[in-house]
């Protein structure tokens, strides 16, 4: 079973810098749009049994032109959003930016889980959304399927060090994920190893570094 986890195309928010991390404003730009079809024909070759995406609009544009170019469905779960930055949603400040990168860095490097920016989510409140998430799809699919997640960037960075056997907090807080970056995971022996990150091979040991 595998499992590709990927950024939406650059959206409005990337270009103006702005915190937009809930359902509603700002979709894709027209280079967005342009990385979401390229998305879709470089996964044109992997037969995929579903597509997942986040519920954010720059998502469901992305999900939506690489549903079409793979000839799916796709489904909206909140599992994937964006984690939500309470009171510095809609801001587009240099504070506001520090403010969430203090944040960011905490758990990241501070492993402070229970820290959250003004009244938005904690990293133990993305974790209770997205690792049980991976639980049901690792319970609905079979062993051979692979699964299509289409997120964000800051979601993915948190969660993945405590999905993969062989990245950690460390490598994720040094290897950013691009617009329509992805990084396929691989269950083996009921264990998920990090196979590529944005198309570079990880090693099987626990660090991602090659």
């Amino acid at each position: 079973m595998r499992l590709y986890f990927a950024r939406h195309g650059e959206s409005e928010a990337n270009v103006l810098r702005v915190f937009s991390n809930r359902p509603g404003l700002h979709g894709l730009t027209e280079r967005g749009t342009y990385q979401a079809e390229a998305l879709g024909a470089s996964l044109a070759g992997v037969r995929f049994a579903a597509i997942y995406s986040s519920p954010i609009v720059r998502a469901v544009q992305t999900a939506a032109i690489v549903a079409q170019r793979l000839n799916l469905p796709y489904q909206l779960d909140d599992a994937l959003c964006e984690y939500d930055v309470g009171a510095l949603e809609g801001r587009s400040d240099e504070a506001s930016w520090t403010r969430q990168q203090q944040v960011f860095h905490a758990w990241m490097a501070g492993q402070q889980w229970q820290r959250g920016v003004d009244g938005g989510e904690s990293y133990d409140d993305i974790r209770a959304r997205f690792l049980p998430f991976i639980r049901r799809l690792e319970q609905a699919y079979q062993g051979s399927d692979n699964l299509l997640l289409i997120g964000h960037g800051g979601t993915f960075t948190c969660m993945l060090p405590l999905l993969l056997s062989n990245i950690d907090h460390a490598f994720c807080l040094t290897s950013r994920i691009p617009n329509t970056g992805y990084i396929v995971a691989e269950r083996r022996s009921g264990t998920w190893i990090g196979v590529t990150w944005c198309g570079v091979p990880l090693s099987d040991a626990p660090g991602g570094d090659e």
